[in-house]
């Protein structure tokens, strides 16, 4: 990333206002990029946009090149005439604004998603035709993977009959022809997806905007990534995992995190010339201006959990690629703005790692007061940062700022204030102290998550770590972004020197 005093706003697409259940591609997400232009931001991070699968995680997609059906903006396809207003407003995507309800999202938006697919007459688009022929090399898998996946009522790829699970020809060329519409439907869906995220794009782009991405380190198990190239895994002759990714017991979960997905197979991709992950990182800065890599020190080092196991607690250790794969990336793709999530323990080794990429690592001020870490030397703690680092107040995983200081210890709370220098700000407002020790820190980029700067508890939390159910669902409610909030974001980036061009204008 460019050496500049600069700041952004997290906020998922999915928590965007909009009409029908789920933020989108529609006219409120220009209107955020309006509101971001305004506050003076250079940057719009939001989570990983591929299609979510159980439990409604975006780090536990489908696919990691394909987009989430459910940002396609319902309203566009009102516009091109695929769809009624009519039959939009008829269903039911619950009745809470600030909530998304996945299980209604998903009965209610695929069946108009297909209405619109069977009334668009694709096969007669020319744009769509080539948009199927250059994706071809992941596009087609993908599809056939939903279609047969719907084929065998939503299981698991790993459940479905041998011949398909194993990907035999001629099983392939029978679902091929059997699920024919199936399959264009999904790749209407695709197409869709890509144009509007690509007009989207263009326009915050065009407004000074540049959009973070978020990629996991990992893919799902029950993926079309897993299904159809096996050989990247560690799996066994029956396409079985040998074992398994996740983190080790840890001062916050006694049993460790066991997060099930595949492991590479990084001899293989090595062999290859890391083929697949050029591929990957290509699709993702064909979608994004940059790219916040999580897990970055599963590079260094993987977790590695015997398939089977119902916790993380007999994983072990073993080596990743290391600098080897981004010296390939920066040899075949050239220099990119990626950032390196490298929360968590750190060792000698991820230290190297990051400092040896050169990518900007991350810092969570939420982090850097905790009472069993002694003295001034937290990594966390913003005197201690570097000027090539990201800082947040907290990520997508952490508690809002308000809900996180309510319920730290009190001693932890006297080291906040000891360290904002400020005994006489009320609880209440603490928050708005926190944001402003990011943004005057030396950190190159600020990014807050919309949810700090409104000051909200828990109750706008988008997700805790380890748990189902109630994650990934808050959402703003319609006008809930008012001028006089963007004013008091403006005014913070510009007293601490990150408005949007302000070195550009001082200069002149």
């Amino acid at each position: 990333m460019e050496s500049k005093r600069a700041s952004g706003i997290l906020l998922p697409i999915s928590s965007l206002p909009s009409k029908y259940g789920i933020g989108c591609f529609s006219k409120s997400a220009y209107e955020f990029v309006d509101q971001l232009k305004e506050a003076g931001q250079s940057y719009w991070q939001i989570l990983p946009l591929g299609p979510t699968s159980y439990g409604d995680s975006p780090y536990q997609s489908f696919s990691t090149f394909a987009g989430n059906p459910y940002f396609i903006s319902l309203e566009d396809l009102i516009e091109e005439g695929v769809l009624e207003k009519e039959e939009c407003d008829a269903v039911d995507f619950g009745s809470d604004p600030s909530c998304v309800d996945y299980g209604k999202l998903y009965t209610g938006r695929f069946s108009l998603l297909r209405k619109a697919y069977e009334r668009s007459k694709i096969y007669e688009n020319a744009e769509f035709i080539e948009f199927c022929r250059n994706q071809s090399w992941w596009l087609d898998d993908y599809s056939l993977f939903m279609a047969v996946k719907n084929r065998f009522d939503g299981k698991s790829w790993i459940e479905w009959a041998e011949d398909i699970r194993l990907r035999w020809g001629y099983a392939l060329d029978y679902y091929r022809r059997e699920l024919y519409f199936d399959i264009e439907f999904y790749k209407y869906l695709q197409f869709k997806f890509r144009k509007q995220w690509a007009k989207l794009k263009a326009y915050a782009n065009k407004q000074g905007i540049e959009i973070i991405g978020d990629i996991p380190i990992y893919v799902a198990f029950d993926s079309a990534d897993t299904w159809a190239h096996p050989e990247l895994f560690q799996l066994d002759e029956k396409n079985v995992p040998k074992a398994v990714a996740g983190c080790p017991p840890d001062a916050f979960s006694a049993t460790g995190q066991l997060w099930g997905n595949p492991l590479y197979r990084w001899d293989y991709h090595r062999m290859q010339g890391y083929d697949w992950w050029i591929k990957r990182i290509a699709n993702c800065f064909a979608m994004y201006d940059v790219v916040r890599i999580d897990h970055f020190r599963g590079f260094d080092e993987y977790y590695s959990i015997p398939y089977g196991d119902l916790t993380a607690e007999n994983g072990q250790w073993k080596k990743g690629p290391g600098m080897e794969l981004f010296n390939t990336i920066k040899y075949r793709l050239g220099d990119r703005k990626i950032i390196a999530e490298d929360l968590g323990f750190m060792t000698d080794t991820v230290r190297a790692l990051v400092k040896d990429s050169g990518y900007p690592n991350m810092k969570v001020l939420e982090f850097a007061f905790d009472s069993r870490d002694t003295g001034s030397a937290s990594d966390y703690l913003p005197h201690n940062y570097s000027k090539n680092c990201v800082v947040y107040t907290g990520t997508h995983d952490n508690e809002t700022l308000v809900g996180w200081y309510k319920n730290i210890l009190p001693e932890e709370r006297k080291m906040v204030r000891n360290y904002v220098h400020n005994q006489k700000v009320a609880d209440k407002w603490m928050y708005k102290e926190i944001i402003c020790l990011a943004m005057r820190s030396v950190a190159d980029t600020c990014i807050i998550p919309i949810q700090d700067y409104f000051g909200y508890d828990n109750h706008a939390r988008m997700n805790t770590p380890s748990t189902l159910g109630n994650n990934w669902q808050w959402r703003l409610k319609e006008g809930e972004i008012i001028p006089e909030l963007l004013a008091e974001i403006r005014s913070y980036t510009k007293i601490y020197g990150r408005l949007a061009n302000q070195a550009e204008k001082a200069a002149q």
